[in-house]
Parts: structure tokens; sequence; C-alpha cells
């Protein structure tokens, strides 16, 4: 890839471990800080020289978000160099596709157009996706409004327990109740009702997704990263396996343990998944392995980078500079896709906790044992923790975060 000084500008929307990530990606390569605007400040971007933050009270909806936008559009309306607006959040991503026609005067928005990223957004019409292009998925069964409304018994087909999930992830963000989560492992009847009821009288109006449990703790799932040029050409493709979740309500499905693996057969069938249906930017997929008939199973797909992915940076991929090397050196063109984590002896471990932490949680089995010798040999890495960005304040913020980390797993952690 081409890495002489680079003259263009990333903007950045979110402030968490996603956004500094990307900002670290960046900075690893060009040596400046980047530009990020947010409703909130999460703890990955306090204290930091590597992103600029600014907060935007209401930033996250329409219409704040969009009239903002505007007024921030004016500011780099001058800018003869390309200005990169990258969304580190669902809700983002979806806004940016959405008013991709009022921005693109000034900014670069690689993102699909807003049909499109509103199908995959949903769980429902992702199925149906995977169903025309033949990418195995759990089965499912739709929950509706409608349904809960009518007060019949919702019939639940797989036995217990059941995975249950919104099918409108975006919508689900603004929901609140007490035991609400990013998506729940369901193991009675009665929990089965009580959530369904809690959730739609709070106010969630889509469908849930309903889905048979695939068995299996951690080190059953994988992840994967995907970044598709403009010409809607897989350019890379960087499968993880993950062997730890955070455990907390809040933040179930997080990973905080990943280490490489090559897969060439998911490789191929996502990547004509996504040639086929046009697509373009970043891609991150959920994937679980099924003992059950041998087969890697889709959840989902997130239409942006995720908290974890810096595990691609950490293994010499550089996640952020791929839509760089697209639209500011036009160098991807003639590129033959890259399939990474071939060579294992270049593997390293990303870790969103401890090493103590990992070592005493992951379940032993021959994964663990390559990543602890990872450990041992230094080659592991976080997100947060960078070198080029290390001052008093972001080391005591660490030790709290790893703190909790371990107060959480103490509390909440249970094998599956």
């Amino acid at each position: 890839m081409k890495n002489e000084q680079a003259n263009f500008t990333p903007v950045l929307l979110g402030s968490d471990f996603n956004v500094y990530g990307m900002a670290r990606s960046l900075y690893d390569v060009y040596g400046k800080p980047v530009k990020a605007f947010a409703q909130v400040s999460l703890a990955p971007t306090r204290y930091t020289k590597i992103v600029d933050l600014e907060l935007i009270p209401g930033f996250s909806e329409d219409p704040t978000w969009i009239n903002e936008m505007m007024k921030i559009k004016q500011r780099y309306a001058g800018h003869k160099e390309p200005v990169i607006l990258i969304g580190c959040g669902d809700g983002y991503a979806e806004l940016i596709s959405k008013h991709k026609a009022e921005l693109s005067d000034v900014f670069v928005c690689p993102y699909v157009d807003y049909d499109l990223i509103k199908r995959l957004n949903d769980k429902e019409n992702f199925y149906k996706m995977c169903d025309q292009y033949d990418l195995p998925y759990p089965k499912t069964k739709i929950i509706s409004k409608a349904m809960y409304e009518s007060g019949d018994p919702i019939e639940q087909p797989f036995g217990y327990p059941v995975a249950l999930k919104p099918a409108n992830s975006v919508e689900w963000l603004d929901i609140h109740f007490d035991g609400r989560k990013k998506a729940f492992i369901i193991k009675s009847e009665a929990e089965f009702k009580d959530i369904v009821a809690k959730s739609y009288d709070n106010g969630y109006t889509s469908d849930f997704i309903l889905q048979d449990f695939i068995p299996g703790d951690d080190s059953n799932m994988r992840t994967l990263n995907v970044y598709v040029d403009r010409s809607h050409k897989v350019k890379l493709m960087c499968l993880g396996h993950p062997l730890l979740e955070d455990p907390a309500p809040s933040a179930i499905g997080n990973y905080v343990a990943i280490i490489p693996e090559f897969n060439q057969d998911i490789y191929n069938r996502v990547q004509k998944f996504l040639e086929e249906i046009n697509f373009t930017g970043y891609a991150n997929f959920d994937i679980k392995f099924d003992t059950r008939d041998d087969s890697y199973k889709l959840f989902e797909i997130n239409l942006r980078t995720g908290r974890s992915s810096f595990f691609v940076t950490l293994n010499g991929y550089k996640l952020a500079d791929w839509v760089v090397q697209d639209y500011v050196f036009d160098s991807l063109k003639d590129q033959p896709t890259l399939y990474a984590n071939k060579d294992q002896s270049n593997y390293f471990l990303w870790l969103g906790v401890t090493p103590r932490i990992f070592e005493k949680y992951a379940k032993t089995n021959d994964v663990k044992q390559h990543a602890m010798q990872l450990i041992k040999e230094g080659r592991f890495g976080d997100t947060f923790w960078y070198g080029k960005d290390k001052n008093l304040k972001r080391f005591a913020l660490y030790k709290w975060m790893m703190h909790n980390y371990a107060k959480n797993f103490k509390r909440y952690f249970v094998t599956k």
C-alpha cells in the first residue's frame, strides 16, 4: 500500500473503542490526530492526543444530526483534499447513508445507499438475503408487536434455551428497561414472556428475532472484518476467533479476546455475497460454529467496523487505511483480495481485558493454549493502551477499566 504523506482529512463519528482503534490505525501510518464528533464522551477517547473529540448534544438522531452535520460541512467546504466521513456506530452509519446526497459534495461517504443499509441492518431482511445467497444462519422465528398485542400465546418452536434479539438494532438503542440487554439467552417460558412484554411496553415497535440457540461457549464464535472498495470488489477479509466475551448484561456480545484465524470457505461465501449485492465500505460479521452440523452460521452484519476490530490492525492490516487507499490514492483497483491470517507465525492476540482475566475465564482448549503462548511471547495487545499516546490520566483510566472488568467477570460470568 502507498503510505507517503497523504493529503486527506478523516472525520470520525463516535467516541468509543471503535473510534480510538480507527484513529490509532491512522495515526500509526500518517502521524496526525483525527477529528471526531459525538453526543457523549466515552472512556476510550478521553485524555488522548490522537483524537480531537467535539461533543454535540443530541448528535445521535435526526433532525439534530443532519442540522449539525450541515454546519460541520461548512467548516470543511474549503478543503481541496478528500474529507472522509466514517461512522463508527450503527446509528451513525445509517445516518450518513440516509443523507449521503446532502453530504457528498464535501465529504467522501463510503456507504451503500440507504435502502440497502436499511435492509441489511434489519435482521429479518438480512436473513431473507442469506436464504437467497446460500449463507447458513440459525433457525429463526419472527416475533412482532402485533403478535404481542393480540393477547394470544406466542408459540416458541425451539425449546429452551433460545436466543432473542431485536431485529432493529438502531431502534433498540433507544429502548430502556430493567434487564435490557443487547441480546438475550432465554431459559424459560416465563422469562420469554417477561422480556417481550417489557420491550414492547417500553416503546419498542419493530420485530424480534427468536432463534434456535447454537450450543457452545464463546470460543465457538467467529468475527469477520471486510473492506469493499468503491468498485464493489472485496479487498480485505480478516477473520478472528473470539475466545471470551464480556459477561455484563449491557455488553453481551462484546468480545474481549480474539486470536486471528484463516478460513477460505468463509471468505469465499461472504465475498460472493457482498460483491453480488454491490456492497461498498466496511462490514463486520458475527458468526458461530454449530457442532451439530459442522457449519458456520451467520448471526448478523454490522455496516461499520466494531469495538474489537482493532485486532485487524494489531495483526498488521491497518484497518482504517483501506478507505484512504481507496479514495485518496486510488491504489486498490488493481489489487487482489487480501485473505488475512494465512501464516500463524505472525499472529497477535487482541485483548480487551488483562491476560490474568483471560487466563482465568477463557475455556481451556487448544486455541486458548495457543493464545497463552502468544501472551508468553509478548505477542498481544489491546486497543486502549497505545505507546504513542501514554500519559498518567490514561494509565489511571486503564487501571480503572480493568478493575471494573474484573468485578463484572466475578459477578456475571457463567460457563455457557
